[in-house]
């Protein structure tokens, strides 16, 4: 990922984190997804109305697909509002998706959607990351480092 893509990402109207996963994997490689999206979804996206947590990624016949995100119907969406939790096509290149397919075989690791945003032409794209399941003693030391962060933020702030 590059300096502009960062940008690009960090000045986002629209950020949605999967703040769950990154407390359960790690990330091992992280790769940007266009998702295809129907309807008035884009417009519920754009609201912030839209959630990853208990999402995960599935490869089926070569094609990668984002199962278990919820997208809120759109408030002014009529009879043409969107199913809320249906399963949407993520679109990499076949590169990418062999890559993917290769490396998630192995045995422990998953694929899980990170972030969803808006990029610079509109589009909403999203996140993924290969991931390595964290043991219970890797969630403590998360936590742990987590916990002494903030105190030393709080020890910075008094001086």
């Amino acid at each position: 990922m590059n300096k502009e893509e960062q940008e690009i990402r960090r000045k986002s109207p629209v950020q949605i984190r999967n703040k769950k996963a990154s407390f359960e994997y790690f990330f091992v490689d992280t790769y940007t997804a266009g998702i295809v999206l129907t309807g008035t979804e884009i417009k519920s996206i754009r609201n912030g109305k839209a959630s990853l947590v208990d999402s995960f990624c599935v490869l089926y016949k070569g094609e990668l697909w984002v199962k278990g995100m919820n997208i809120s119907p759109y408030f002014y969406g009529s009879y043409s509002n969107h199913v809320a939790k249906r399963d949407r096509k993520l679109l990499l290149t076949k590169r990418e998706l062999h890559r993917l397919e290769e490396d998630s075989k192995q045995v422990g690791f998953t694929i899980v959607p990170t972030l969803l945003f808006i990029d610079r032409h509109g589009r909403a794209k999203i996140d993924i990351a290969l991931a390595r399941g964290k043991k219970e003693f890797d969630k403590r030391q998360t936590l742990r480092e987590k916990q002494d962060k903030r105190e030393m933020d709080r020890a910075l702030k008094h001086f």
